[in-house]
């Protein structure tokens, strides 16, 4: 959530900016700034007379003590009057800084001055790309059909038990499944980030506190009953952990990684691009959060960036990275970094990880400071990564890897797996 008075100094500024976004900000940011400035006005109203009261009361206490009880009546008769009205503004400043709220939850994320213009995913900027796109026998399959071939994942299964978008990991696939999820964890860890486990629930204030609510796009599952969301990602309890409190500069940065399944509504997604474990609604992942100062954020992006290249790099995968212009920026990112795996039997790329900095847009949200060497608080910049998402690097795997005899396994994961070959 932006700042109203960041809006305030800068409003030409986040208006052009915003543009990149294909928004045109100019109308909501003049109502912010009047709403703001009608709560401004009410606050004040209501501080005057809360003062008044403040001095009555005192000169009452003094009258009666002096035996001017009739002077003392009038006086109480005055504050009675000036009670109701200060119960009258408390009820409009309520009202007007709910609107305000309202209207700052509709702004997204002022884009970074790195993040390119562009309307979709056409307009992303590749940054870099590594990786010898391996060469398959004319009979390679997709991952899907290798799923079936070698027994290791079932998707009728998951659609008998639940529905599409659902599958079930059996054998060696489940197995490759926990020696991914390890591995990561590992490497996480092994970089200095602390390993959390974290619940699956979390209740509306943590999402608001991330940007998934309000969850313009209907993509959360919701449990009615309890009030409670389903997480799309580790971030949002991850985060969380840490909504308002106040932490040392000398605190920061703070790491943390979390693996958690993932549930994800994606409704409208239908089509050949999304077949097998290229879109589920349910499915595992490893995440980074960092809580940084904001001198050090754009340097902590950029290691996190490192740091899931090193992974991608050592598991033998082709990948590309792309810096996503402002028209495929999410609502809360103020610049992300897009991981691509390419899948050789589908001929196409598949994103595997997305590496965001939000700046102080969640932690303003979630009220979440730092005091900073000077002695004042200030908001900290939040970011979070995803290291990795498993479905589609478990689909580069099995594509990428096929051979003849079977599917081989990295290297690098024979150790978790116990084994070195699907066959």
């Amino acid at each position: 959530m932006l700042q109203v008075q960041l809006i305030r100094d800068h409003k030409e500024a986040y208006a052009k900016a915003l543009e990149k976004r294909g928004m045109d900000a100019t109308k909501i940011l003049n109502q912010v700034l009047k709403a703001d400035e009608t709560r401004r006005a009410t606050q004040t109203k209501l501080d005057e007379i809360l003062a008044e009261l403040n001095s009555l009361s005192k000169e009452i206490g003094t009258l009666f003590k002096s035996g001017n009880a009739a002077e003392a009546g009038v006086l109480k008769e005055k504050t009675g009057t000036l009670k109701e009205a200060s119960k009258t503004l408390d009820e409009q400043l309520k009202n007007v800084s709910q609107a305000l709220e309202s209207l700052l939850y509709t702004i997204p994320n002022i884009p970074n001055e790195l993040v390119p213009s562009g309307m979709d995913e056409n307009d992303n900027q590749q940054t870099l790309r590594e990786g010898d796109i391996p060469v398959l026998a004319e009979d390679s399959i997709p991952h899907w059909e290798l799923a079936k071939k070698y027994d290791i994942i079932d998707f009728e299964l998951g659609v008998k038990i639940t529905g599409a978008g659902f599958p079930v990991f059996k054998g060696k696939g489940a197995r490759l499944q926990r020696a991914l999820i390890a591995y990561f964890l590992d490497k996480n860890t092994a970089a200095g980030y602390t390993e959390y486990q974290v619940p699956l629930l979390v209740n509306e204030a943590s999402g608001f506190g991330t940007g998934q609510l309000p969850d313009k796009e209907g993509q959360m599952y919701h449990v009615g009953v309890d009030d409670l969301y389903l997480i799309p990602t580790a971030e949002v309890p991850v985060t969380n952990i840490f909504r308002g409190n106040l932490v040392q500069a000398a605190e920061l940065p703070i790491t943390c990684t979390s693996y958690t399944p993932c549930f994800r509504r994606e409704a409208g997604s239908y089509g050949a691009h999304v077949r097998g474990l290229n879109r589920l609604h349910q499915f595992d992942k490893v995440e980074i959060v960092r809580i940084e100062h904001p001198d050090n954020s754009t340097k902590a992006l950029e290691g996190m960036v490192d740091h899931v290249a090193e992974i991608l790099r050592e598991l033998k995968l082709p990948f590309r990275i792309l810096r996503l212009c402002g028209g495929d920026l999410s609502f809360t990112a103020s610049i992300t970094y897009d991981f691509e795996v390419f899948s050789t039997a589908q001929d196409r790329w598949l994103e595997v990880s997305s590496v965001s900095n939000f700046e102080t847009f969640q932690a303003n949200r979630l009220k979440l400071r730092f005091k900073d060497t000077d002695g004042k608080n200030k908001l900290v910049h939040t970011l979070n990564g995803s290291s990795l998402a498993l479905p589609r690097v478990m689909a580069g795997i099995l594509e990428n890897y096929q051979t003849p005899q079977g599917i081989k396994i990295p290297e690098v994961l024979i150790p978790y797996c116990g084994f070195d070959m699907i066959n």
